[in-house]
């Protein structure tokens, strides 16, 4: 891959890292808010609760759309161990291929589940759960989007998922 695309994708994981920062950041103060107005003030506050909830949804399905590395990935590996390197990328070209039909195949119906969920609200912020549940579609998208480079990479005999792509000073 050329310097700039590997520039440019370890530039998008660092921005990709501070959405997560963030949302911990913003579940961190909830909790506290939480904890000091129920135990403190005697006044418990509905809309924490949801906050926190809202931003463990994203901070799970970003982190793992962007975040994870293809060697942090769970892996039942029994079998893929023992054997040959030739074999591991056809098991990987194979476990791409399903994983991609399986997303694409359910696209449609998690895309109108998400535009249906715009009826709903959250009770206390009263925000809208097509938003909160849009992030599945990004994590879908970016699965396959994924799955494809992998299998493709072992396709043309590259390295397999469990040998990690980015070197250590891309890493935090």
């Amino acid at each position: 891959m050329p310097t700039i695309w590997l520039n440019a994708v370890a530039w998008l994981r660092r921005r990709a890292e501070n959405v997560i920062v963030a949302l911990i950041a913003i579940m961190f103060v909830s909790f506290l808010l939480q904890i000091a107005f129920r135990y403190l003030l005697n006044h418990p506050l509905g809309w924490t609760e949801e906050v926190t909830v809202l931003c463990w949804v994203w901070l799970v399905l970003w982190g793992a759309a962007f975040i994870l590395s293809d060697k942090e990935e769970i892996r039942f590996d029994i079998v893929y161990g023992i054997v040959s390197k030739r074999t591991q990328r056809t098991f990987t070209v194979i476990s791409s291929l399903v994983l991609i039909v399986l997303f694409v195949v359910s696209l449609p119906a998690s895309w109108n589940y998400v535009l249906f969920m715009k009826r709903e609200k959250s009770a206390f912020l009263g925000m809208r759960f097509d938003y909160l549940y849009s992030i599945y579609i990004i994590f879908a998208v970016a699965c396959i989007v994924r799955h494809a480079l992998i299998g493709w990479r072992a396709f043309r005999g590259g390295e397999t998922p469990e040998v990690d792509v980015l070197p250590d000073r891309e890493r935090v």
